[in-house]
């Protein structure tokens, strides 16, 4: 099924009401990167508050099982159905809460991963409806701030304590705690990467890692693989080489921003805790 076709064809359903501005197609479906297990996203930009009613007659028209149907929350009406096969997600926002997201990005350099999900869509997304308001919103976003950058990896740089505990639970075999710090890590290394490459966010938990280390160009070497591995190999293994990683995106850093002052930063990711003399 050409899930692109499908989105242009509910998008005017949707463009039916007068409430709606603008419909925006998200997700992987956008960037070109969905298989056959993805859905299709929507962002509805409303004018004003859309109804119960307002939200279920596309859902009516296109006979669509709803899934969930979210009440307004974190300024945000949102519900889940199937129709012809496929999962829509639906996310409704007013048009001027849009607005808002986008001055507290650029202009205030918010690192909120939620607040990014939403400037990436705009960045990335395609318009479907509304392409005046859409294309304005596209111009706000096209110009990645410095600012952002730094913030960015300013916000991902110190690693927690718990890192400085793993030869200790590499050694106990500690191994749900152990991975729960490998996996923070690697949190923190996309959250530098997005940063250090000027790009959005496009998910709080960095899915679709791999597609999106291979759309950056600002990485350490065979970046992909080797975090890749780090899941894959053998725990002493994997420890070492996140290690290693872990160096190259700190000189990165010092050859991109250079007036981070990582010297604190470094010490500490190198430092161990040191094992007891028993006697």
């Amino acid at each position: 099924m050409d899930l692109k076709k499908l989105a242009s064809d509910i998008s005017k359903i949707y463009e039916l009401n007068p409430k709606v501005e603008a419909v925006l197609l998200g997700g992987s479906v956008s960037r070109n990167w969905y298989d056959q297990y993805s859905d299709i996203e929507l962002f509805v930009f409303w004018k004003e508050s859309p109804t119960d009613g307002d939200r279920k007659t596309p859902i009516v028209k296109l006979e669509g099982d709803i899934i969930d149907f979210h009440p307004y929350e974190d300024q945000e009406w949102s519900e889940t159905y199937i129709t012809k096969g496929v999962k829509l997600e639906i996310s409704n926002f007013l048009t001027d809460t849009i607005n808002e997201v986008i001055k507290d990005v650029i202009l205030s350099f918010n690192t909120d991963l939620d607040k990014q999900c939403i400037v990436a869509t705009l960045h990335n997304g395609v318009s479907l409806s509304g392409d005046l308001i859409i294309k304005g919103m596209k111009e706000k976003v096209n110009k990645y701030p410095n600012e952002l950058s730094v913030a960015m990896i300013k916000e991902n740089i110190h690693l927690g304590n718990r890192w400085n505990n793993r030869e200790a639970l590499l050694n106990r075999k500690d191994w749900l705690m152990l991975y729960k710090v490998m996996v923070d890590v690697q949190t923190k290394i996309m959250g530098i990467l997005f940063g250090l490459n000027r790009q959005y966010v496009h998910h709080p938990a960095f899915k679709w890692q791999k597609h999106t280390l291979k759309s950056m160009i600002i990485t350490p070497e065979n970046i992909c693989t080797r975090l890749e591995s780090i899941f894959l190999e053998d725990p002493s293994t994997s420890i070492r080489e996140l290690e290693v990683v872990i160096q190259d995106i700190y000189e990165l850093i010092q050859r991109e921003q250079p007036k981070i002052d990582l010297s604190s930063v470094i010490e500490k990711s190198l430092f161990v805790r040191p094992q007891n003399n028993f006697k």
